[in-house]
Parts: structure tokens; C-alpha cells; sequence
């Protein structure tokens, strides 16, 4: 159960950090679409809604996204979805409905860290950066492994534009639930990314899988080898949607159809 004692609209993000630190109590509302996944008794919510930070940014080198932009936003930006190859329409296409695509924001999605978020997977392959009101720019997957080091809030988010081929995959128990188990990939030049999510743990980078298959060609043995180590570096864990076993053997399934997917793009 929620209760808030005062709700707050805050113009600047100056004066959304100096409501937000006053009191330990006091918390931020991005969306608000999973406030009823915990209980939590607030002294001021601060609702960032009126800040400004609803926008995505095309420059020549990247995309700034600001934090209280919305899912559905992303998933139909043309821009991002071209440089991008539809990777975050991809991604967030089949959460749920377009009513919470309309009320997620990503910047409650990232600073949560939702183990259960295919976006913050498909992000991961990225070369993003996030961007603290407090503590300034850090890079996401640093960001993802440790949280912040304070209390801060989340202005927005800068994602490099590369000359890479991108890649989401996922497997759900029905086109609109959330993921059993999902995997992101990359490719730019001999580099890979590649991040595992859902696993029932947060999105987490295959640093091995993706050492091992630099600069190796894709082949059949090649990606049975990378699965089997994908498979054994990646913790992952049993909740309601799926076991522990299941995941490790579908992730391996994930990450051969991404790489084929690649394979035929290029040759």
C-alpha cells in the first residue's frame, strides 16, 4: 500500500533534488505505472512531470533522451528506430499495452534497475550514458551494477550513435506478458555486445560470450561454443514465469537466432 502526505509539482530540477533530500520520506514519481508493486509510506511525492524533461534530442552524433519521456515515445521515434535498427521498438512492442507504454517513463525504468525490463537490456548493447542531477554522466552499465552512490535523480540519458547492426530477442508466455527471459546484441565493426535480461535478475553484459566471438567467424560450431559459455557465465534464477534450467537453455536458443540474424544481414 502507498499513502503520500503531499504531493508536490516541482518547474525545475533544481527545486525537484532540494524537495526530494529535505526528507528521507520524500520520494519522486516518474510514471507512477508500478507504484503498486511496493508499499511505501511518502512524506512528499515529487512529481517530476512538470520539469521538462519529456523530449528526445537528435544531434549529429547521438540521441539525449530526457527521463520522464515515455516508452511509447521511444518505441515510435523514426530516428531511433532507423540508426538503431528497431531495436528499442522491438524491445518494448509487446509490454503490456500501449496505456502503460503512454505512463512508463525510462527514467524510472533505468534508475529502478527492473530485473524484469527488456528495455534496459536492449539499452545495454548500446554505448549509453545516463546523467545524474548530483553525481553528473556515468555510463549505464556502470550505472546498472551499482545504482547510485546517493539519493539523486535521474535528468536523462545520451546514446552514442554507432555504425552497428542490433539485434532483440525475447521469449514470453504470451505476445503481451513480460519476458521469460530476453537477450540484446550488437555488432560494430568485430566488436559484439550482448546483454542478457529478465534472468529473473537485472540486464547484465556477457563480457566472455562477447570476448570469445571477436573477430571469429559465425559458425555453426563457433555458435554453439559462445551458447555453452554464455550459458555458464550468466547467473540465472527461478521465479514464477520460468526455472533456472529453462532460462540457461533458452538463452542459448536467443543468442544463436541474433547471431544468425546478423550473419544473414551482413552476408
Amino acid at each position: 500500500m502507498i499513502t503520500i502526505r503531499k504531493y508536490f509539482f516541482p518547474e525545475t530540477i533544481e527545486e525537484a533534488y532540494e524537495t526530494l533530500m529535505e526528507k528521507k520520506s520524500n520520494a519522486l514519481i516518474g510514471g507512477g505505472a508500478y507504484l503498486k508493486l511496493g508499499s511505501k509510506a511518502m512524506g512528499t511525492a515529487v512529481d517530476l512531470s512538470k520539469v521538462g524533461l519529456d523530449y528526445i534530442r537528435e544531434e549529429e552524433s547521438a540521441f539525449e533522451i530526457g527521463a520522464m519521456t515515455t516508452f511509447s515515445t521511444v518505441m515510435l521515434h523514426e530516428g531511433l528506430n532507423k540508426h538503431f535498427d528497431n531495436l528499442f521498438q522491438r524491445a518494448i512492442e509487446d509490454i503490456v499495452g500501449m496505456q502503460l507504454k503512454n505512463m512508463v517513463t525510462i527514467g524510472a525504468t533505468i534508475y529502478s534497475r527492473y530485473g524484469f525490463s527488456d528495455f534496459l537490456t536492449a539499452l545495454l548493447v548500446t554505448n549509453t550514458k545516463v546523467k545524474l542531477f548530483n553525481a553528473g554522466w556515468i555510463s549505464l552499465n556502470a550505472f546498472l551494477e551499482n545504482g547510485p552512490e546517493k539519493r539523486d535523480i535521474l535528468e536523462k540519458i545520451r546514446i552514442e550513435k554507432t555504425n552497428g547492426l542490433y539485434r532483440f530477442q525475447d521469449l514470453r508466455g504470451s505476445s503481451s506478458d513480460y519476458s521469460i527471459i530476453n537477450l540484446a546484441l550488437s555488432k560494430e565493426k568485430d566488436a559484439y555486445r550482448i546483454a542478457v535480461g529478465a534472468r529473473p535478475g537485472r540486464a547484465k553484459l556477457a563480457v566472455k560470450t562477447m570476448d570469445f566471438l571477436q573477430e571469429r567467424e559465425v559458425t555453426a560450431e563457433n555458435m554453439e561454443k559462445a551458447g555453452a559459455i554464455l550459458s555458464e557465465e550468466v547467473v540465472f534464477g527461478t521465479n514464477g514465469r520460468g526455472s533456472k534450467e529453462y532460462r540457461k537453455a533458452m538463452a542459448k536458443v536467443l543468442l544463436k537466432k541474433a547471431l544468425q540474424e546478423v550473419s544473414i544481414h551482413e552476408n
